[in-house]
């Protein structure tokens, strides 16, 4: 089934082959996951804003024109009732700022086995995912769909109803407010620290070679 262009399976949800609808939603779970967490929404309410958002798409599904790809079609429904919840309840009381240590990480990549990869990426995710809250909106959400979900610069201004030559201004400026940020969350004494969970295997081996000697 994953053989079919988007365009493909959409004509044949509208023939009745509502099964297929499977398939878009798997192909942007990703992209709206990533959405809703750089609107700062916690993973509970990205999920609802999720499923709202697959659900008007699918209710207005022959509406859609093939203008733009579906992906930038569906992102901006998922955009739009971003906007609304922050509309409609306040920004204090239904967007999270905090980082929670059960959220699913947006930078998160679970093919990786090794306990101290792991360990790091889940800081860096958190240090880069803190930065990325404290920079404006319009600043964020161009570069979340950039540089995170992989958004071209065509896509990213349809996506955002804006030009290419904003996207591209935007994501320069955003770069470097989040490299400001980023600056804020370390001490340079503390980089290349050697931890000590290095330390004790560093003895452990040390000894133990020495035992043997």
């Amino acid at each position: 089934m994953n053989q079919y262009t988007d365009t493909q399976l959409i004509n044949k949800i509208l023939d009745g082959e509502l099964a297929l609808y499977e398939i878009l939603i798997r192909r942007n779970n990703p992209f709206l996951y990533k959405i809703g967490r750089s609107y700062n929404y916690n993973h509970e309410d990205t999920q609802d804003l999720m499923q709202d958002t697959f659900i008007d798409a699918y209710l207005n599904l022959s509406k859609f024109e093939n203008r733009s790809s579906f992906k930038t079609w569906i992102i901006r429904i998922m955009i739009n009732n971003c906007y609304k919840k922050l509309q409609k309840f306040s920004y204090k009381n239904e967007v999270s700022t905090e980082i929670n240590e059960k959220a699913i990480p947006m930078f998160s990549d679970n093919s990786q086995t090794d306990t101290n990869k792991i360990m790091m990426n889940k800081e860096l995710n958190f240090i880069v995912e803190n930065a990325l809250t404290q920079i404006p909106l319009d600043y964020r959400m161009v570069f979340s769909l950039r540089e995170i979900a992989g958004l071209n610069i065509a896509e990213t201004a349809q996506s955002l109803d804006i030009s290419e030559s904003n996207v591209k201004v935007r994501f320069n400026r955003a770069k470097a407010m989040l490299r400001k940020q980023i600056e804020k969350s370390y001490v340079a004494t503390e980089l290349y620290e050697f931890n000590l969970i290095y330390c004790d295997a560093m003895v452990l081996k040390v000894m133990n070679t020495i035992k043997l000697r």
